[in-house]
């Protein structure tokens, strides 16, 4: 309905996948009895997070490029990448920036209670699982299809709000960033 066209109100429908845009993966993505987006910590959600930049000649995000970074001194990591070039594309590109399973692991391991990238997925096109599981397992929240053209590395205050669907593996997020 659109009022311009006589309607007494504008009205839209909406119909997308739940990883459609900027989007929050949940364990049940990749694990049978994994939680679903309407089970996460909201906490997990809100709060300090650190934008790191990951140079431009990094193809894999391993453990021994975190190592070779600056100190992550926030819960919440968002990699802004290469693949932000991509923004503008409308085809998908299948050798984007990614995390592997040691970088995972690395981030279990560090504290990490959420990870975010400027790309459709955080894990490798070509094998997804093991960076999912490894991540999702351990009830680190993934967000994926940041877009971080314009954020600078640093901290910021993360507010990451996904759509509220009850037993679903994922939803589309309002993620917004504002500086600490």
């Amino acid at each position: 309905a659109q009022i311009e066209k006589g309607d007494e109100v504008n009205l839209t429908k909406l119909s997308l996948g739940a990883h459609s845009g900027t989007h929050i993966d949940a364990p049940l993505h990749f694990l049978f009895e994994g939680k679903s987006v309407d089970n996460l910590n909201w906490n997990d959600l809100i709060g300090d997070a650190q934008v790191i930049s990951i140079p431009a000649e990094v193809n894999l995000i391993t453990q021994e490029v975190l190592i070779g970074l600056p100190k992550i001194t926030a819960p919440r990591v968002l990699f802004k990448t290469r693949n932000s070039q991509h923004w503008g594309d409308a085809q998908f590109q299948m050798n984007y920036v990614a995390l592997d399973a040691s970088a995972a692991q690395w981030l279990v391991d560090n504290g990490t209670k959420l990870v975010g990238i400027d790309y459709l997925s955080i894990a490798p096109f070509d094998n997804p699982a093991p960076t999912h599981k490894i991540l999702l397992s351990n009830d680190v929240v993934v967000l994926e299809c940041l877009n971080l053209n314009e954020i600078e590395p640093g901290i910021y205050t993360l507010v990451c709000l996904p759509i509220k669907l009850t037993g679903r593996e994922a939803a589309p997020a309002r993620a917004i960033l504002i500086k600490a």
